[in-house]
């Protein structure tokens, strides 16, 4: 049972919610290759996690779990954020009754749809319009343009990633709660493992190319390997490539030199003509 002091030390209140949310502007100030949006959102939920764990290793522990891959429309960060906020707060008080695994099987099968929401909504919608507005003033001499391209596209940003934080974080505690009251935890975190787990095999077909341009045949007669290799499965290469990476990182080896790796073996391979962009 939790007790009272617990419960007062793993209250969150809305001054925590706006620290997450102001530490979260920077958000894709450490972008990277590898993991991309990590360090943000670690960074984010910093204070959350000081508040809520009270020993080195859990804040360790807690710290590393979101250093794992994460990718999002910046303005639907925050919406993330508070709803993994709420889940946080069930782990500290559940403790081992509570799966961690699940915080980031949430964040993995939320970042494909809110990211395709977000850049539909501010990058091809709100930036194209306000940009357009604000093009047209400065056309004529007016300095109006460029303040007004800014109002335009920031204060519905700022509203939205604020908005999302706050009601993230509402719609995260509800949503705990039904679910362990109803028992549905070990599914929905299955569910929601699978789902996460159908977002980065997409990621892997959109983002990892890999091509062959190797031939054989002669004259009207010749076929091509990346044909063959198509017409077995789509992708197939970049699966291939990214399963390998994935078993090198499995044996320890480092993300730097599996880098370098990747960067002579497509010099080698392009030098002889074995794959091409």
């Amino acid at each position: 049972m939790t007790t009272s002091k617990q419960k007062v030390d793993t209250e969150i209140t809305k001054k925590d919610l706006r620290k997450v949310f102001w530490k979260s502007l920077p958000f894709e100030i450490s972008w990277n290759y590898v993991r991309q949006d990590h360090m943000g959102f670690a960074y984010s939920m910093s204070p959350i996690i000081k508040k809520l764990y009270k020993t080195r290793e859990d804040r360790a522990a807690a710290l590393k779990r979101h250093m794992e891959f994460f990718n999002i429309t910046v303005y639907f960060s925050t919406l993330v954020l508070g709803i993994v906020t709420a889940m946080e707060k069930k782990n500290a008080e559940d403790g081992k009754e509570f799966d961690a695994t699940s915080i980031n099987n949430i964040k993995a099968s939320l970042m494909g749809p809110l990211s395709g929401i977000g850049d539909s909504l501010f990058l091809g919608t709100l930036r194209v319009i306000a940009a357009g507005i604000g093009a047209s003033l400065a056309m004529k001499g007016s300095i109006l343009g460029a303040i007004l391209f800014l109002i335009l596209y920031n204060v519905p940003a700022f509203a939205v990633r604020y908005i999302g934080m706050m009601q993230g974080y509402k719609m995260g505690t509800s949503f705990l709660d039904k679910i362990s009251e109803s028992g549905l935890m070990d599914k929905v975190t299955k569910l929601t493992g699978i789902l996460g787990l159908m977002t980065i095999g997409s990621m892997v077909a959109t983002m990892v190319v890999m091509k062959t341009p190797l031939t054989f045949g002669t004259g009207s007669a010749i076929t091509k390997v990346q044909s063959i290799l198509d017409s077995i499965m789509p992708k197939l290469l970049p699966a291939m490539i990214t399963g390998v990476i994935y078993w090198l990182l499995n044996k320890k080896i480092k993300t730097t030199t599996i880098l370098i790796l990747i960067i002579a073996f497509s010099i080698v391979c392009a030098y002889f003509g074995i794959l091409s962009a």
